[in-house]
């Protein structure tokens, strides 16, 4: 009777909202901050919100507590939740704390792979984006392709790290949307420094490959940190050509 009784499955309560409620909550909210439905600086009021989100405020506090976790929102002793805004400085040391991690999986990557074919897949990954990058007129379709090898191809460098601990980290650290390595490439093909930029991130990529594949992991860290940086020059070209808020997600939270 005992056995049967620990495999019936209790009945979820207020308490214990549905783990798929809270991940689609999470989703809606998150996308709400992106979308800047809130102004930095702005409480959330939770019972018009959980009303909107068709939620109770238990679940919805378990959301408001992992975006302020993510650092999506601070949490004020007298105010509750408040939308968090960001610098120009916290976007370069989000920049600089992926480079960190990044430069980690490339270090860790270098040492423990066994064969050269283990890097097979990141020549192939890095020799499409070469090809793509020689196109004389990029279009919408060719950046969105660059920004989906590119995405691969540093996550094919995490698998190849072989660490759970440092892919949650990094997971974390990309949850800021300025912080991912393509957050500033999305209107790049309109500017004239896209090309060069481009090309100067394909390079870097080869650089790296050929210190893993050569199990070189001080060098690999080395250049895997410093291809982090050229986020910042991509910021920068966004900047200059203006209307950045409009296709950067999350960009209306920060003071530029």
């Amino acid at each position: 009777m005992l056995n049967k009784i620990s495999k019936t499955r209790a009945p979820k309560t207020e308490s214990q909202p549905e783990p798929s409620q809270t991940a689609r909550v999470t989703l809606a909210l998150r996308e709400m901050l992106l979308e800047g439905r809130f102004q930095p600086g702005e409480r959330i009021r939770e019972v018009p919100l959980a009303a909107e989100l068709g939620v109770s405020r238990i679940p919805l506090r378990l959301v408001l507590a992992s975006l302020a976790h993510e650092g999506f929102l601070s949490v004020r002793p007298t105010r509750g939740f408040v939308v968090q805004q960001f610098s120009r400085e916290d976007i370069h040391e989000a920049i600089d704390l992926r480079g960190l991690l990044e430069g980690m999986a490339a270090r860790m990557a270098a040492e423990r792979i066994s064969d050269a074919q283990d890097t097979a897949r990141l020549e192939a990954l890095n020799g499409e984006l070469a090809l793509l990058v020689r196109r004389r007129k990029p279009t919408a379709a060719y950046l969105q392709a660059y920004i989906d090898l590119n995405a691969k191809f540093h996550e094919e460098i995490l698998r190849l790290a072989g660490s759970k601990i440092l892919e949650r980290a990094m997971q974390h650290a990309y949850s800021l949307p300025f912080a991912s390595p393509s957050a500033f490439v999305k209107r790049q093909y309109i500017t004239p420094e896209s090309r060069e930029l481009f090309q100067i991130a394909v390079d870097q990529h080869k650089v790296i490959l050929e210190a893993i594949a050569g199990r070189d992991s001080a060098r690999a860290e080395t250049l895997s940190r410093e291809h982090a940086r050229l986020a910042r020059r991509n910021l920068e070209t966004a900047l200059r050509h203006g209307e950045i808020a409009t296709f950067v997600p999350g960009m209306r939270l920060v003071k530029l």
